[in-house]
């Protein structure tokens, strides 16, 4: 679950859980641990608050688990809750959602985050389904234009023919073409993405090159359009993007051994961009 904000990096080490005082008394300087607060909660919330309160935060949680927590807060759409445990520290990432949170979510999240207590993420799964209307919904205005014709391939038309074929027109979505990242060497690729807020569809511009067969781009296309028909499941603040529906119908596509055969024989190509 990976698209976070970026803000302050600035790294805070936390009071052991001893020396943390009772009560709700303020946070000395040396107690902030919060690394990043959300660039937007709303029009009202200033940045200082959103550090307050995620300094409030960080320290309940360093306090019940008896070690530093580095917090960093998001405004994610998918990933809600996601951490890396160390021994000595525990990297935190959370939703803003959380910093209103009351006790036993909290505790719920220590257990979860800290203590690797499975049966607290069924409450996490609670809260954050009641907190839906605070996760963003809308597009950015950086991502309101989507152009999808190429100098290859029109993805408008490859779209049409997938949802007439395979889908009987039953799926709404527009789409078009990613923008084209900074040149480095990367060790992965996403060829395309669905986003269930939008319904839209942005395909990799690596794609739109005449030695990419027709077949691949299209099965890309199907591929992100099955997203709409099986939405991605949670699971402790988690998503399972392909259920287990989701690849069987995946695998009704004519070409679908070619197209895996196609990609891992060109992954390096691909890469490259």
């Amino acid at each position: 679950m990976s698209l976070f904000p970026r803000g302050s990096t600035a790294e805070r080490a936390a009071v052991p859980a001893s020396r943390v005082p009772e009560g709700p008394a303020p946070l000395p300087p040396r107690n902030r641990v919060a690394e990043e607060a959300p660039r937007v909660l709303s029009s009202t919330t200033t940045r200082e608050e959103l550090w307050s309160r995620a300094e409030s935060l960080a320290w309940r949680l360093s306090a019940n688990l008896g070690m530093p927590v580095r917090l960093a807060v998001t405004d994610n759409r998918s990933t809600m809750v996601s951490f890396r445990r160390g021994s000595q520290v525990l990297q935190l990432r959370l939703h803003h959602m959380f910093l209103e949170a009351p006790e036993t979510v909290v505790r719920a999240v220590a257990d979860y985050a800290g203590r690797g207590h499975r049966a607290a993420g069924q409450l996490l799964d609670e809260y954050i389904r009641g907190q839906q209307p605070l996760i963003r919904q809308l597009r950015r205005e950086s991502d309101a234009e989507l152009n999808p014709l190429g100098r290859c391939f029109d993805l408008r038309a490859l779209y049409n023919g997938v949802n007439e074929i395979y889908f009987q027109n039953g799926i709404q979505a527009r789409i078009g073409w990613g923008r084209m990242p900074p040149r480095r060497r990367r060790k992965s690729i996403r060829l395309g993405v669905y986003d269930h807020q939008t319904r839209e569809i942005r395909i990799h511009p690596a794609l739109d090159r005449p030695e990419v067969p027709a077949f691949f781009v299209e099965f890309i296309v199907f591929h992100e359009m099955l997203h709409q028909l099986f939405p991605s499941s949670g699971r402790m603040g988690r998503r399972v993007h392909h259920p287990r529906a989701f690849r069987e119908r995946e695998r009704t596509y004519p070409h679908y051994g070619a197209a895996l055969r196609w990609e891992r024989e060109n992954l390096g190509t691909l890469l490259r961009g």
